[in-house]
């Protein structure tokens, strides 16, 4: 039974933390996640079919330390061969996904689901007691799973990085595997030592390319893999990257330096919030980089930026790293942004700017008409709303979220390059909204005026863009499948 709940366990845990594996390379998209559990569930029922059919036709406790042995390599090998596969395919076809998801999950998790057939064929020793033998060991490997899915989950991700889990698997598979094959040598059911040596030289070497595969983290948050590269043409320029994707630019020299694009948008935005140099309260939906509400700390001084981050790694990473200083003008809250939203009162923020999307990651959940008329309250009859889209041709999701905006907010706009309104490129889309009319003409003209001029469109113009599309809500919000992720 030890053995059932063991094994299960590394099932789970393996499945878990397959998760983060391949996040860097394919996003953390619903189709990821259902790739890692249909490839797991895969695995686990042609595991269980080929233990049963081995146990029929050979001594199971010839194989079971055999077996174990060879679970810890395949788990040794998972870490490398993904990391160099991740490297060489990234992508989000449904090819690579597929592909990059069975290297991560299917080998092992396939040797490890042949132990309980096994196992079960061994304690059979009276028909009769068919049924109370196989409840019970199913019974034992469920609890076993469940227990490592709470304790990955809860305890080893937070504490440890994705390569010292996977190793450890490994380690602790093959001690099993010795462990067993020296209880079973004393019950005269030995295992060559040949290939005792050669399952440990494997080991070792499989351990070793663990260590020299590529590491795409500087940091493994709860969340993301994280990286921050300094600028070679700026000394004080910081590139913050997420899951391999450039998610942030920060000038430790110069915060009123927006170097992206859609953060000059967004900057534009936030200058017409309020009389110039007039002190504005902002909520950050997403903090990232810190990029945009150290720029309103800089050019709107007495502002007070709240910035609701989820990910408490990451605010850490910004403050020894991005120049990011908490203070009574800049607070970071660590939690979920919707749920802390939540909590602020009715009209309390002049400014909200929301930039949790990313084009490998979007949570749903902050893209539907309840979270929009969420942001509507805090914003109150004054304030401006402004959110950061990534979307390519057809532009699905971008459509279905103006739409959602605009079934809460009477007045909206839509900043893009014209290439991606038109639909022929991906780009970030910054949506732009308020229950009072908007600044059209000096938005226009400010835009107008940037290094690289970007046009607005309003009014019928965007209701021919958005067209027939969906209006997102809790109940019906198919990111996943609208979006288009933009390399």
């Amino acid at each position: 039974m030890v053995l059932v709940f063991f094994a299960s366990g590394i099932v789970l845990v393996l499945e878990t933390v397959s998760l983060r594996l391949v996040a860097p390379y394919l996003g953390l998209s619903l189709q990821v996640t259902s790739a890692v559990i249909g490839m797991s569930l895969g695995a686990i029922a042609y595991g269980a079919w080929l233990g049963g059919w081995h146990a029929d036709r050979r001594d199971p406790r010839r194989l079971l330390a055999p077996l174990l042995g060879l679970s810890a390599l395949a788990v040794a090998g998972t870490l490398p061969v993904v990391r160099w596969l991740g490297e060489a395919l990234r992508g989000t076809s449904v090819t690579v996904v597929l592909g990059l998801t069975a290297a991560a999950v299917f080998v092992p998790i396939m040797l490890l689901s042949a132990v309980p057939p096994m196992v079960v064929k061994l304690q059979l020793g009276d028909l009769e007691q068919t049924g109370r033998v196989v409840g019970r060991l199913s019974s034992v490997g469920t609890l076993g799973a469940v227990t490592a899915t709470l304790v990955t989950g809860f305890v080893l991700v937070a504490a440890l990085p994705t390569s010292v889990i996977m190793i450890g698997a490994a380690v602790l598979l093959a001690v099993a595997a010795l462990a067993l094959g020296a209880y079973l040598r004393r019950a005269g059911q030995a295992t060559a030592t040949a290939a005792r040596v050669t399952a440990a030289a494997l080991l070792a070497v499989g351990t070793g390319l663990s260590v020299l595969a590529p590491d795409p983290c500087d940091v493994e948050t709860a969340y993301h893999c994280a990286q921050v590269s300094a600028d070679p043409l700026r000394p004080a320029g910081r590139v913050l990257y997420l899951n391999s994707a450039e998610h942030s630019y920060v000038d430790l020299a110069d915060p009123t330096r927006l170097e992206y694009a859609y953060t000059q948008w967004i900057g534009v935005v936030a200058d017409l919030a309020a009389p110039a140099g007039a002190a504005v309260d902002a909520v950050h939906l997403g903090g990232g980089g810190f990029t945009v509400p150290r720029y309103l700390a800089a050019t709107r001084p007495g502002s007070r930026s709240t910035v609701f981050e989820i990910d408490g790694g990451l605010v850490e990473l910004a403050e020894r790293t991005l120049g990011l200083r908490p203070g009574p003008d800049l607070r970071a809250v660590v939690g979920d942004a919707r749920m802390l939203l939540g909590e602020l009162p009715d009209g309390s923020a002049d400014l909200v700017v929301g930039d949790a999307f990313g084009d490998l990651a979007v949570p749903w959940h902050l893209t539907t008409r309840e979270m929009m008329t969420e942001i509507r309250r805090v914003a109150g009859p004054d304030g401006i709303y402004a959110q950061n889209v990534i979307d390519g041709p057809p532009t699905r999701f971008i459509r279905a979220e103006v739409a959602t905006v605009a079934a809460v907010f009477p007045h909206v706009a839509l900043i893009a390059p014209r290439g991606a309104l038109d639909g022929r490129e991906g780009a970030n889309f910054v949506i732009v909204a308020s229950a009072r009319p908007l600044p059209l003409p000096a938005l226009t003209a400010r835009l107008a005026m940037l290094q690289q001029p970007v046009p607005m469109i309003s009014g019928p113009d965007l209701t021919a863009f958005t067209a027939d599309a969906t209006v997102l809500t809790d109940d019906f919000a198919p990111v996943d499948q609208m979006l288009v992720r933009v390399s």
